[in-house]
């Protein structure tokens, strides 16, 4: 779990800088510009790396399903060496498929203005800058979003149905309760990213206005992976403590905080008989 676990964050390391820097240096600058080239290789390594995401999230779930439903099982199946290339399968597959999204809108004629109304190289703005309407361009796109998407998900909630299944037989509450928890997290990453991509990324483009395009990128390039490293954080039982007493506006005492208390030994003098 935790080797995927690793993948998965070194992945939110890169996710974030694809975008972020540009979006800032735009609004803290006058000439809000980027070349043709650096706008599609901004497209191709975030969707790149948005695909490898949902490939790392197919594989956590596969584990859980593993660890849960093959407990006996799990220590043969999925070993350290598979678990790298398991990681390294989904880095492959996740770079190699939006080659053809980024070559067939890369091909589309544009004459001008080149204005993007949107703060990174999105496919449906660019689509529409193209002189000549593509409606086939645009299909191939949705159709190939929605294969990958739902193909993802779907496998996703197969691997938790079985573990729902396996769970409900626990007859113990605490045993029940101590493997929702090992999924709380993963499940809710699972609802952020995905919620978000589908509606965003499923339907054809052309219909969407500009302002909710932008308030949906916004939340999972931007706010999804803030999320993620809290929502992990919080199968900590100290961080668990922590935010409820941050939330509650308590005081953690520390043992600078706590006085000092010395031990004191009274003597009492010996008297003569």
């Amino acid at each position: 779990m935790y080797i995927l676990l690793a993948n998965f964050s070194f992945l939110e390391m890169w996710y974030v800088p694809s975008t972020v820097p540009s979006m800032l240096a735009n609004f803290l600058s006058e000439a809000k510009t980027i070349s043709f080239s650096g706008c599609f290789l901004q497209f191709y390594f975030f969707f790149s790396m948005g695909t490898t995401e949902t490939f790392i999230l197919s594989a956590m779930a596969f584990d859980r399903y593993l660890a849960i439903c093959r407990p006996l099982h799990y220590p043969t199946v999925m070993t350290v060496q598979r678990c790298i290339r398991v990681g390294a399968c989904c880095w492959v597959c996740g770079f190699s498929c939006f080659l053809l999204p980024v070559y067939l809108i890369s091909q589309l004629p544009f004459c001008g203005p080149n204005t993007i109304d949107h703060f990174l190289c999105d496919p449906g703005p660019l689509m529409k800058l193209s002189c000549m309407p593509a409606p086939a361009t645009e299909i191939i796109c949705a159709t190939f979003n929605s294969v990958l998407i739902f193909s993802t998900f779907l496998f996703i909630t197969s691997s938790y149905t079985l573990v729902i299944r396996a769970v409900l037989r626990v007859p113990s509450a605490e045993g029940r309760y101590k493997a929702f928890s090992t999924c709380g997290s993963h499940l809710a990453v699972v609802s952020l990213f995905y919620g978000s991509i589908m509606v965003m990324y499923v339907s054809p483009t052309a219909g969407k206005p500009a302002g909710i395009q932008k308030i949906v990128t916004l939340f999972y390039s931007v706010m999804t992976p803030l999320f993620n490293p809290l929502i992990y954080s919080l199968r900590n039982k100290e961080m668990k403590e922590a935010l409820r007493n941050l939330l509650l506006g308590r005081k953690v005492m520390t043992e600078e905080s706590v006085p000092s208390i010395k031990a004191q030994t009274t003597v009492i003098p010996c008297l003569p008989d």
